[in-house]
Parts: C-alpha cells; structure tokens; sequence
C-alpha cells in the first residue's frame, strides 16, 4: 500500500477552519438556547417522590455500611404498615399528552431549531466546501469496520481506516469539543451534544409517570432486603495486619 502524504496547506484551510466553526457554532447556539429557553415549573411533590424512591434504593444497596439498629430505622420510616412512607402517601396519576402541551411543543420546537437545525445546515456546508479531503490520521492502527465511520466522503478501499475524511472530521469535533466548551461556557452549558443525548437516554429522576406504583415496587424491593454488616470484624483484620513497633525496630536492626 501506496504511502499518503497530506499537503500542509490542507491543515490551514481544511483542518483548522472545521475545528474553529465547530466550536463558534456550538457558542452561538448556547447563547441562543439560553435566550429562548423558558422557566420550567417543577412540583415540589414530583421532587419529594423522586427524592425518596433516591433515598429508599441508595438504603438497599449501601445499606451493609451502616449498623443493624440503623439500617431497620430507615427501613421502618419507609416501609412501617401503619406509618411507612410508601404505605401512606397516594398520588393521583395526571395524565399528560404532549400534542395537547402548547409549551411542550414549544420546547420542542425550540430544541430542533438549535440542535439539529445547525447540524444539518453547517454539516452539509463542509459536506460540500470540503468534500474528498483527508484531513488527519489517527495515531493508531484500525480495522475495516472504522472505514465507513471516519472516511465518510471518501471511497477508496484500498485506503489505510486510520485516515480521517473532512466529514468524519466535522463529526468527531461536534462531540468531541466537550472539554472546550466545559472550559469557556461552564459545566452546565448548551453547547455539549454529548451531554443532551445522555439527558435525553437516561431522563430526570424526577420524571416519575406513576408514584403509587413506584412506590409500591420500591416497597417490595425493600421488604426483602436484609442487613448484612460488612464491616463485621473489621477491627481486628486492622489491628493484625499491623506489626508492634518493636518488632519493626527488631527487624530494621538485624537487617
């Protein structure tokens, strides 16, 4: 396989100008989604039922760190038949239908217009301004199947998959700017791609549909956890893994 060598002038006028609008625009649309963003409404009891599901599995699963008498404390407070958290408290289930939200709808719209919108339109630009160049290589060998994902743009076979086309290169930087942006806009900006599409898979805590059932599944789960103190006897795998400081000092001498 034939060696490939880039001009340099291709990192002045390719690499360089796709890294620099990448980043303007993901500071442009920040600045935009805070002036179109609207205040959102939060009940306080959709944060207390959140909160409390929280708590209830952070017991179940870290529940061994604490000793016996305190871990059937919380229990009690969420699950006492008479007087249990998730025993007495009922919510009536709301149902929502988002195509009848005029400000869901909205916030839709919104967020089209400043996430995709701009991906589609400077994406097809450097699709267009820079289509067929190679721009970087990565410093690394690659198998085949990385050709279709770096090498958009370019259809060459016999070409190495370590080589990165200008499209590729436009993609890697839309999710790969996110420390620059943590570093100019802040931890909790508009600008990170990344960040969105984890909000977006994972969801809020607190977007719970139906709190009765939740809390009658937390409930369950709770019921059958057990208290099993994991720190039992660790006094004393402390206390004799250390060596008395003479027979330290015994031994430092005869060595």
């Amino acid at each position: 396989m034939a060696e490939v060598l880039l001009d340099s002038e291709i990192r002045l006028w390719v690499f360089l100008p796709i890294v620099i609008v990448t980043f303007l625009v993901g500071i442009i649309r920040h600045y935009v989604t805070v002036l179109l963003s609207s205040e959102k409404k939060v009940e306080i009891q959709k944060i207390t039922d959140s909160q409390a599901l929280i708590r209830s599995r952070m017991l179940r699963e870290n529940g061994k760190y604490l000793p016996r008498e305190a871990f059937h404390m919380r229990k009690k407070f969420f699950n006492d038949e008479e007087n249990g958290f998730f025993k007495t408290q009922r919510r009536e289930v709301q149902a929502s239908n988002p195509m009848t939200d005029p400000s869901m709808m909205t916030d839709m719209m919104k967020g089209n217009l400043t996430n995709v919108l701009p991906m589609i339109v400077i994406g097809g630009w450097i699709n267009w301004a820079f289509s067929g160049f190679l721009t970087t290589k990565v410093p690394f060998p690659l198998t085949l199947r990385f050709k279709p994902m770096l090498q958009r743009g370019v259809e060459l076979s016999s070409l190495d998959a370590s080589w990165v086309s200008s499209a590729s290169w436009y993609f890697l930087n839309v999710f790969g700017l996110r420390s620059m942006y943590n570093l100019v806009l802040g931890q909790d900006n508009a600008a990170d791609q990344t960040k969105m599409m984890q909000d977006q898979m994972s969801g809020a805590a607190m977007a719970v549909q139906d709190p009765t059932k939740a809390f009658k599944a937390e409930w369950e789960a709770l019921e059958i956890c057990d208290h099993h103190w994991a720190l039992e006897g660790v006094e004393d795998d402390l206390t004799g893994t250390v060596m008395p400081p003479d027979t330290i000092y015994i031994k430092n001498k005869f060595d």
